[in-house]
C-alpha cells in the first residue's frame, strides 16, 4: 500500500525527484501507521472475549500506534493534504476508530471514564464534518461507513445518559439512511430502518417523565452515587466481600432492544457502574493527550467498577465458557453476580424426583429461531430441556460466594436451590406474573429489574403515574434514600436472617440490590392489585417476613412515600389483617 501511495503521488505531485526527501519520508511514514493500525484493529477481533489478562498487552499496542497516527496526521496535516491526498473522511475514519477502542475498553473494563473518551471523538467527528464530503462521492460503502458511526455514537450516548444528543443524532442518521437509500438503492434498507426503530423504542422505555418546569426532560441517572448506597452504620456486622465479576445475560424474546442490549441488560449494568469520573474535564477537546494524563493523574481512589460480561442471546456453551472464565479469575474474598433476563423455560411432564433439573429453568439459545410464546416444550416427555439454563447448571459455582438474580416467568426454579458448599450464596427472584393491568408493559422492560434499577420510577409506574415535576421527584428520592437506611438497619438487626444476605452487605452494589429488591417486594405486598402469590418477587435463602419485607415499620415508609404522590388509594392500609 506504501509503494502504491508513493506511485500516486509521483503521478499526481509531477517528476519523483521534485518531491523534497522530507516529505517523501512523511507520507512513508504515514502510510506505515496506517497500515499497521488497520492491521492491528482488524486484530482485535481475533482476541479471546473472555479473560481478563489475554488481551491488555495487545490493546495497549493498538492504542500506542493510534496514538501516533493521530498526532502524526496533525503534525503534518499540509504535507498529507499535498501529497497523500488526505481527505476529511479519513480523518474521520481514524478518530472514529480511536471512538471504538475507547469503547471496546469501556467493554473490557467496565471503567465508565472510558466511555467519556469515546464520546469526545466521536462528538468531534460531528462537530468538525469530517464524514460531510462523503456524499459527494459515489460510492455506498463510504456512506455505510457514516452511517454505523451514527450507530456507534448512539450507543454510546444512551450508556451515557445523554438523551438529548441521541436524539439529534436519530434525527440525522434518520436523514442520512434516506439520502443512501434514495441515492444507490440498496439491499440494507430494511436493516437500517430497523436500527431507527429500535434506538426509539429504546428511547421510549422508560414508562414515566420526569419534567422540568419549562417542561422539557429531565435525564435522571441511575449509576451509583456518592450518595447513593445506604452507609454502613456502627453497630453493623456485614461480611468483607466486594462484588469482582457479574454476568449480564439478556435472552428475553420480543424486548426492546439497540446493538445487542435488551433494555433489562441496560438497566443493570448501570446498577453495578459509578457515575463517571471527571465527566466535565474530559468533554472539552479530543485528543489522544487528555486521555492518558487524566488516567495517571486521576485515577480514582475509590474501588473500580465491577468487571462485566454482557451476553446477549447466548447458547449454553457461550454462557458456560464466560461463567467458568469469570469463576477462575475471581480473586479472594470477591463475589460473582450472575443476572438472567431470560423467556422461562418449564419442565413438561411430571417428575417423580424433586431435583436441580426437575423445575425447568431459563431459556439459552439454540442458534436457530425459536417459537414465540414464554412456554417451550420438549419433544420427548422423559428427557430435560437443552437449550436451558437449570439451577443444576450453577452448583459448580457455588465453590465461591455466588449472587443470582433471575427475572424470568420461570424464576421459582431457582427457589429450589441448595447450598452445597457453605459459601455466602444469595438468589434474588423476580415475580413470575404480574396482574393484568401491567402485563403490556413487558416488551419494555421487566418491572422487577426496573425496581432494582431505578426504584422511584418503578413505585410511580405501578401506582399509575406517568409523569412528574422535578421538584417532587427529588423530594421522593431523599423520602427513598431514608427509607434505604431504615431497610439496611431492619436487616443487620435481624435475628432470624441468613447470615449470607449479611455476608454480601459490606459491598456497595449489593448493599443497595438487596435494599432495593426488599423495597419492591413490600410495595408490591402492600399493592392493590397484587393480590397472588406469583405476583410477589422471592428470594433463596427465604428472608424472615415479619422482619423485612413486611415488617410494619417498612410498611408505614411505603404509605407515607404513596401519600407525598397522593396515591394513598393504590395500597392496602392494613395489611397486616390480610395475613
Amino acid at each position: 500500500r506504501t509503494e502504491l501511495a508513493l506511485k500516486e503521488i509521483m503521478s499526481s505531485g509531477g517528476a519523483e525527484d521534485d518531491i523534497p526527501q522530507a516529505e517523501r519520508k512523511t507520507v512513508t511514514d504515514f502510510c506505515y501507521l496506517l497500515d499497521k493500525s488497520k492491521q492491528l484493529f482488524n486484530g482485535l477481533r481475533d482476541l479471546p472475549q473472555y479473560g481478563q489478562k489475554q488481551w491488555q498487552s495487545y490493546f495497549g499496542r493498538t492504542f500506542d500506534v493510534y496514538t501516533k497516527l493521530w498526532k502524526f496526521q496533525q503534525q503534518h496535516r499540509q504535507v498529507l493534504d499535498n501529497r497523500y491526498g488526505l481527505k476529511r473522511w479519513q480523518i474521520g475514519e481514524i478518530a472514529s476508530k480511536i471512538g471504538q477502542l475507547y469503547y471496546h475498553y469501556y467493554l473490557r473494563t467496565s471503567e465508565t471514564s472510558y466511555l467519556n473518551e469515546a464520546f469526545s471523538f466521536y462528538s468531534a467527528i460531528r462537530q468538525r464534518s469530517y464524514y460531510s464530503q462523503v456524499n459527494k462521492e459515489d460510492r455506498p460503502e463510504l456512506v455505510v461507513k457514516k452511517l454505523r458511526y451514527y450507530a456507534r455514537f448512539i450507543v454510546v450516548c444512551l450508556l451515557l445518559n445523554k438523551m438529548d444528543v441521541v436524539k439529534d443524532l436519530v434525527k440525522e442518521l434518520s436523514d442520512e439512511i434516506e439520502d443512501y437509500t434514495h441515492r444507490f438503492n440498496t439491499e440494507d434498507q430494511v436493516e437500517w430502518n430497523l436500527v431507527l426503530q429500535e434506538v426509539a423504542a429504546f428511547i421510549e422505555a422508560d414508562p414515566v417523565m420526569v419534567l422540568n418546569d419549562d417542561n422539557t426532560i429531565v435525564i435522571t441517572s441511575n449509576r451509583l452515587s456518592e450518595t447513593g448506597a445506604p452507609l454502613l452504620e456502627q453497630g453493623m456486622i456485614v461480611g468483607q466481600l466486594a462484588l469482582a465479576d457479574a454476568l449480564i445475560i439478556g435472552n428475553c424474546n420480543n424486548q426492546v432492544k439497540f446493538s445487542e442490549l435488551t433494555i433489562d441488560m441496560f438497566r443493570m449494568l448501570q446498577a453495578l457502574e459509578r457515575e463517571p469520573m471527571n465527566l466535565a474535564s474530559q468533554m472539552n477537546k479530543p485528543g489522544m493527550q487528555a486521555s492518558s494524563t487524566s488516567e495517571s493523574t486521576e485515577k480514582p481512589a475509590r474501588r473500580e467498577n465491577p468487571h462485566k460480561y454482557l451476553l446477549y442471546k447466548p447458547t449454553f456453551s457461550q454462557l458456560y465458557t464466560f461463567l467458568a472464565a469469570s469463576f477462575k479469575e475471581l480473586p479472594a474474598n470477591s463475589v460473582l453476580l450472575i443476572y438472567l433476563s431470560a423467556t422461562g423455560v418449564f419442565p413438561s411432564g411430571r417428575s417423580d424426583s424433586e431435583g436441580p433439573y426437575d423445575f425447568g429453568g431459563v431459556l439459552t439459545n439454540s442458534n436457530r429461531d425459536i417459537i414465540n410464546g414464554d412456554a417451550i416444550h420438549k419433544r420427548n416427555q422423559s428427557y430435560k430441556e437443552m437449550h436451558c439454563l437449570h439451577p443444576g447448571d450453577l452448583y459448580p459455582f457455588t465453590r465461591k460466594p455466588l449472587f443470582i438474580i433471575v427475572d424470568s416467568s420461570n424464576s421459582v426454579a431457582y427457589k429450589n436451590f441448595t447450598n452445597l458448599f457453605g459459601q455466602p450464596l444469595v438468589c434474588l427472584l423476580s415475580p413470575t406474573a404480574y396482574p393484568k393491568a401491567l402485563q403490556d408493559q413487558s416488551q419494555r422492560g421487566s418491572l422487577f429489574t426496573l425496581f432494582l434499577n431505578n426504584p422511584l420510577m418503578a413505585f410511580l409506574f405501578v401506582s399509575g403515574l406517568s409523569s412528574m415535576r422535578r421538584g417532587l421527584w427529588e423530594k421522593c428520592q431523599d423520602y427513598l434514600r431514608k427509607i434505604n437506611r431504615d431497610i439496611a438497619q431492619l436487616l443487620t438487626h435481624s435475628r432470624s436472617i441468613d447470615q449470607s444476605f449479611l455476608q454480601f452487605f459490606g459491598d456497595e452494589f449489593l448493599r443497595l440490590l438487596l435494599t432495593r429488591f426488599i423495597f419492591c417486594s413490600a410495595t408490591m405486598r402492600m399493592h392493590k392489585i397484587f393480590r397472588e402469590t406469583r405476583n410477589y418477587p422471592e428470594s433463596y435463602p427465604q428472608l424472615p417476613r415479619d422482619e423485612t419485607v413486611e415488617n410494619p415499620h417498612l410498611q408505614k415508609h411505603i404509605l407515607e412515600l404513596a401519600s407525598i404522590l397522593d396515591v394513598r388509594n393504590v395500597f392496602l392500609e392494613n395489611t397486616l389483617d390480610d395475613y
